[in-house]
């Protein structure tokens, strides 16, 4: 999925701030996880299986939350 992420300089900004906002942005596109998801090949059958993984592990969270 390309994204492009855009940031203009306001009046007076400084260019740390200006690059400070635009890894804010890149990181909240999701753009940097994408990247390295997508460099190596990955087969299907681990995709389900770690996707299952972090299902249960996020179950597991909700669970300890609701039972102290």
């Amino acid at each position: 999925m390309p994204t492009n992420v855009y940031v203009r300089a306001c009046r007076n900004e400084s260019p740390e701030k200006l690059i400070k906002r635009f890894s804010r942005k890149v990181k909240k596109e999701g753009i940097i996880e994408e990247v390295r998801e997508r460099s190596r090949f990955v087969k299907n059958s681990t995709k389900r299986r770690l996707k299952k993984l972090r299902r249960k592990k996020i179950a597991r969270k909700i669970q300890e939350r609701n039972n102290p």
